[in-house]
């Protein structure tokens, strides 16, 4: 297959994910990419010699990798299987890519930091997670640097969706909706940050005709915890005055987590 320099061809890996299907959406308003999804059944990415075989021959421009593990708990418990899907995976897929001249863009996480700064965290800070899943995603990072000299490292933070995916918004959403009590721990800030405007930012790196490769942060810009996150979605959907939320300040989890995760952009 021929490339057409006019048309930048795109790979994106674990398209099922709420960025992946943002990126889906929104695909269309980009005429001069041409888009790839990738899907974890279509394209696991642990399966290196599929990932290799898949690269050469898409003669691909970019790879936005969305692929990843993140279930928190699980990879604390099981932190083999963060590890085959966020770093070990990811050394491999930053080879194939180093090998055929391709873009790597790859989302991480603030979760690579401690949280114990105590104000925002920029690219120059050094990582210091806390949990396995953590620990994963800065492997991963490790990797694409050490091998890469063309990549995007985009860390993002409380990523949701309003309609795709499993994540924080949908379910407050959905047990307001039932009348439930919500209980909602103050203890830990971030960024929530809505998949389709990071897709919309990764999408305006590729477009940039001056790229400036390296590490970036992207959120909604609005530091919170998720007590005023949730409050935040209730206010947004009118559920404020028929929903009962109070503090929650016994939240047991078995992985560390960081307690003030802010990224500064």
């Amino acid at each position: 297959m021929e490339r057409d320099s006019t048309i930048t061809r795109i790979l994106v890996t674990g398209s099922s994910g709420q960025l992946g299907l943002s990126l889906q959406d929104i695909a269309k308003e980009y005429p001069l990419l041409k888009f790839v999804f990738a899907n974890s059944q279509t394209l696991d990415i642990t399966d290196t010699e599929k990932v290799w075989k898949t690269i050469e021959i898409g003669y691909f421009d970019y790879c936005i990798n969305c692929a990843a593990y993140t279930n928190v708990e699980k990879a604390e418990k099981s932190p083999q299987i963060a590890f085959k899907v966020n770093a070990e995976a990811v050394k491999h897929l930053a080879l194939a890519c180093e090998n055929y001249n391709v873009t790597l863009i790859h989302i991480s996480t603030d979760y690579v930091f401690d949280g114990e700064k105590g104000s925002p965290y920029t690219i120059d800070d050094q990582p210091n997670p806390i949990n396995a899943y953590g620990m994963s995603k800065w492997e991963g990072e490790k990797y694409i640097q050490e091998i890469l000299d063309k990549y995007y490292i985009v860390r993002t933070s409380w990523l949701y969706h309003k309609t795709h995916g499993h994540n924080f918004y949908k379910t407050i959403l959905k047990m307001a909706k039932k009348g439930e009590e919500l209980r909602i721990i103050d203890s830990e800030v971030g960024c929530p940050t809505n998949a389709v405007n990071l897709a919309k930012y990764i999408l305006e790196l590729i477009s940039n005709t001056n790229p400036q490769y390296g590490i970036y942060h992207f959120t909604d810009g609005k530091a919170m915890s998720w007590f005023g996150f949730a409050k935040n979605i209730l206010q947004d959907n009118g559920l404020k005055n028929t929903t009962t939320i109070v503090k929650e300040n016994n939240y047991r989890s078995f992985a560390k987590r960081p307690k003030i995760s802010v990224l500064k952009q």
